[in-house]
């Protein structure tokens, strides 16, 4: 599995003078990602691709490929992954489609015949192909300025459908998460979500993995590997095809057999894997899990400079089954004598409109020394006068502690959006609504509380 993430050198087979085409923005983005190691763009109609050599054919390769993209016709895929067998190349990443997934189930059982005999694996086809960030390595055949690139993070993704996962991308990217490896995996022909589970489980650059998937190939080894690796690393999983009609839908998109659900849903609880019912709730587990420290507890404390955002987050974390207590005795003391007599010391702490920095500040050091409080949830409204941006620098200091998660909401526009971003590079997960923010302490609590 290792050379897929790390091949020291690719052939592009497919590789374009066209810049519409698949191959060509392949080629284009590995070069761009900053890839370190040998590029060979296979094209028997060209001599120099972007600056590159060309070849004809991988036969032609003197030197050893490590592995190679295929994103030819379908009608000429066997002919050249015989050509990559007789290589002695051993890692294929198949973006062409037109196998299974339209019903053409002979074309994949010479496919599948091929990588036997030369021992080949393949990831494929019909993906979009991978990401490491580690490694420099961009594969994906979807332009860089249709579809920005996430910043280096410890979030991997691994995901069935092509579409699907580039979305995904393109808006994480967006919105700040850190990724450090994104695997489409198309008709998991040969490598199947299960390995690629398996392979991140061991993987130091991830730390927390999101999986979408439409079947499983082999739900006995599933479940003893994700047993396994979600003791070390969080697996949140969105199932596609829960329903009837999604579920024929899964044939003509990845020919997979979706199964019942609810058998999914009790295999992902009996192997401890996070369940997500929609992409957002995906991200929002999974940024929280990359980013927070592990609660000691479910006794969360809310701080506002809103009191009505204040009650929702307190009825929301109320029905995820978390524990809304009232601050130490010490702690209500302590806050009393620093703070005006119009702000309210109670859970929430209602530092209301008139809230400074400062007041921030005063509240976040009481709390963090509270014995009573497992878990910090700080709403910050950033609109209101009085409160200038030196409170990010307040929750940065006291996040740095390590001592008890901090987890902020903020709801607003451009300014708001500024300051979220500097709190998330600094590794404090923030969200815009309450409801989203409990459901995300919840399943905090759920995989470190068990």
């Amino acid at each position: 599995m290792e050379k897929f993430f790390t091949p020291k050198s690719i052939a592009i087979i497919g590789a374009s003078r066209d810049h519409h085409k698949v191959g060509f923005v392949i080629l284009k983005n590995l070069r761009d990602a900053g890839y370190k190691g040998r590029i060979y763009p296979i094209n028997p109609k060209a001599k120099i691709l972007l600056n590159e050599k060309c070849y004809h054919s991988v036969l032609a390769v003197k030197e050893k490929i490590d592995m190679a993209v295929i994103a030819v016709p379908a009608d000429i895929t066997l002919k050249i992954v015989e050509e990559c067998g007789k290589k002695n190349i051993q890692h294929i990443v198949m973006i062409t489609a037109g196998f299974s997934e339209i019903g053409n189930q002979r074309a994949e059982e010479q496919l599948k015949k091929i990588i036997t005999k030369y021992k080949i694996r393949l990831i494929g086809p019909n993906c979009l192909g991978l990401l490491n960030n580690y490694a420099d390595i961009d594969t994906l055949f979807l332009p860089a300025s249709r579809l920005v690139r996430p910043k280096n993070g410890k979030i991997s993704f691994i995901t069935q459908s092509g579409a699907t996962g580039s979305t995904v991308l393109d808006l994480m990217a967006k919105e700040n998460y850190g990724f450090s490896k994104f695997i489409s995996y198309g008709n998991a022909l040969d490598i199947t979500e299960t390995e690629l589970i398996e392979y991140l489980g061991n993987d130091p650059h991830t730390e927390v993995i999101c999986l979408y998937v439409e079947s499983i190939k082999d739900g006995k080894k599933f479940l003893k590997v994700a047993q396994h690796v979600a003791k070390k690393k969080p697996i949140i999983a969105l199932k596609g095809g829960t329903t009837k009609e999604g579920a024929k839908a899964t044939l003509s998109h990845t020919a997979s057999l979706a199964g019942s659900y609810e058998i999914y849903k009790g295999a992902f609880a009996q192997a401890n894997i996070i369940q997500a019912d929609t992409l957002e709730d995906m991200f929002n587990y999974a940024k929280i899990l990359e980013k927070s420290i592990p609660p000691k507890g479910k006794r969360v404390q809310v701080i506002t400079n809103g009191g009505g955002f204040g009650i929702l987050a307190t009825d929301y974390l109320s029905r995820m089954g978390l524990l809304i207590e009232e601050p130490s005795p010490e702690t209500i003391r302590t806050l009393k004598k620093k703070c005006p007599k119009t702000y309210i010391i109670k859970n929430p702490i209602d530092l209301t409109g008139s809230a400074f920095a400062q007041d921030y500040d005063n509240a976040l050091q009481a709390v963090m020394k509270d014995p009573k409080v497992d878990i910090i949830l700080l709403i910050i409204l950033y609109q209101t006068p009085q409160l200038d941006t030196n409170v990010v620098s307040s929750v940065i200091k006291y996040n740095k502690m390590h001592k008890k998660p901090i987890i902020v909401i903020s709801m607003g526009g451009d300014f708001t959006q500024k300051y979220k971003n500097i709190l998330e590079r600094h590794q404090i997960p923030c969200f815009t609504y309450p409801n989203n923010a409990a459901s995300a302490i919840k399943v905090l609590c759920d995989y470190y509380l068990k």
